[in-house]
């Protein structure tokens, strides 16, 4: 039968079936919407109990007054296919198993995956232990604290995932010169630069200010502070995470938690920003970069007289303000490539020789009154390496944050380290984080460790001489793969 037969209602439904079937082959063919970039910041208080050890120097006082609470401070960003969790603690430095732990448990909750997590501690000398194992990397239960840390971090970035929301981010580089200088000395008396086990170093760190043997620095200091800003589409500042290679500053009286400069720098810059009494919540967070060697005392001229917290907050108040001047520059974009890279590394564990050995064990058969605290610190520090296993692995990552690269090592690294990585990575924008994924003590390179000083002593530097050298080569590797996605 013809179709011109059919009545008109009949033709009609005959044709508006056919349209119907076409409409899903039209459909498929239309472009996919372009992946929304996303960003949630979240905080989580660790501010222990009074009567905790303070940790950071020779002497341990127990804690007596809070002056500002610690925090776990948490960025979490997203691309549309990938995640990252980015996750600052208010501590000395974390043992290597509490950071493998809360990757562990997030990696469950949230299934981003441990490369794609980088977790460190910002150094304040104010704060408890929660680097308590006697060898490198961690070993054992947890402390109360420690197992109080992990909790602490999981629920924070959990809270920040909660907060994810389509956002913005840029990246701006500023420089703070007058904050930052070379702790490490060449002096013209040899009498000032003995280590502890009677050896004579070639340098000195912290010499005694204005002095008349101060020759020169040992090496170099990194102004930059360089930031990644995430705002709201709307333009409400969502998080900020800024890096400066500066140790803690201090002033802070005994028995007191603080979390130094780097939580005054938090609260300036959200002040700032006008960013104060907003939902979520404004984060602040600032890292601590390749700041080994590095400190905030000008020793050519005399202490000048402070009052307690007085440095912290002019430290914070110059490095926020610097902050705040380039951020008014940023140009804010709709999405950046997200990526990582985590590499186990495994690096020989340094060994007392019999030499030192007998030193320790004479200065520990000795009346405690007898001996300074230094130099039975290190007695204690070189037996404790004799039981210590002959390797320890690391984590060494990379992230990749559209134009920026973010080193993460575990340990106190040298200017001149972070320097280099500035100068030959294959991202535009690249900086390192600290004590990132565990502390390991110091990394000193090569030719420092040839100079002798505190950094290098054994039982301060606890891994190979070679190990700053393999670290470094391990992150060029993994830039140039981020770089090439």
């Amino acid at each position: 039968m013809n179709s011109m037969d059919l009545n008109p209602v009949v033709r009609l439904g005959m044709v508006l079936g056919a349209l119907l079937c076409l409409l899903p082959m039209a459909g498929s063919a239309a472009e996919p919407e372009a992946p929304v970039f996303r960003a949630g910041a979240a905080r989580a208080n660790i501010t222990p109990p009074l009567g905790c050890d303070i940790v950071g120097n020779f002497e341990v006082p127990k804690a007596t007054y809070v002056h500002d609470d610690l925090h776990v401070r948490c960025l979490v960003l997203d691309d549309g296919t990938t995640r990252l969790a980015l996750v600052l603690c208010d501590n000395l430095g974390v043992d290597q198993n509490v950071f493998d732990e809360a990757k562990r448990r997030l990696q469950e909750l949230t299934s981003i995956p441990p490369e794609h997590i980088l977790m460190a501690a910002i150094h304040t000398h104010s704060g408890p232990a929660a680097r308590v194992s006697k060898c490198p990397g961690g070993y054992g239960e947890f402390t109360a604290y420690q197992q109080f840390m992990v909790d602490r971090i999981v629920d924070g970035v959990q809270c920040a995932i909660t907060n994810l929301e389509p956002a913005q981010i840029g990246w701006g580089r500023g420089e703070e010169p007058s904050q930052v200088n070379n702790r490490r000395w060449h002096l013209s008396d040899p009498a000032l630069m003995v280590s502890p086990f009677g050896a004579q170093d070639q340098v000195r760190m912290n010499p005694p200010r204005a002095h008349a043997a101060l020759v020169e620095p040992a090496g170099p200091t990194d102004p930059e502070i360089v930031f990644i800003a995430v705002r709201s589409v709307d333009g409400r500042p969502i998080a900020l995470l800024a890096n400066y290679s500066l140790h803690y500053v201090g002033g802070v009286p005994g028995g007191h938690i603080s979390a130094d400069y780097f939580g005054a720098f938090a609260d300036r810059i959200q002040q700032l920003l006008g960013a104060d009494r907003q939902e979520p919540p404004f984060v602040g967070m600032l890292s601590n970069g390749t700041s080994g060697d590095i400190n905030n005392i000008n020793f050519r001229v005399p202490t000048p007289k402070r009052e307690p917290y007085e440095q912290i907050h002019r430290v914070a108040n110059m490095v926020a303000a610097e902050v705040f001047r380039v951020y008014q520059t940023v140009e804010f974009k709709d999405q950046a490539k997200l990526g990582g890279r985590l590499a186990r590394l495994t690096l020989g564990v340094r060994k007392p020789d019999e030499a030192q050995v007998q030193w320790a064990n004479e200065i520990l058969a000795k009346p405690e009154a007898e001996v300074d605290i230094v130099k039975r610190s290190y007695a204690h520090r070189t037996l404790n390496l004799l039981d210590c296993p002959d390797h320890v692995d690391v984590w060494v990552q990379a992230l990749r944050i559209g134009d920026a690269g973010v080193a993460g090592i575990p340990f106190e690294t040298f200017a001149e380290t972070g320097l280099r990585l500035k100068a030959e990575s294959p991202l535009p924008v690249t900086f390192t984080i600290s004590q990132a994924n565990g502390g390991f003590g110091y990394l000193p390179t090569p030719a420092q460790h040839e100079l002798g000083g505190y950094e290098t002593w054994l039982g301060t530097s606890k891994v190979a001489v070679e190990s700053e050298p393999a670290i470094v080569d391990t992150l060029f590797r993994q830039f140039a793969e981020l770089a090439a996605e």
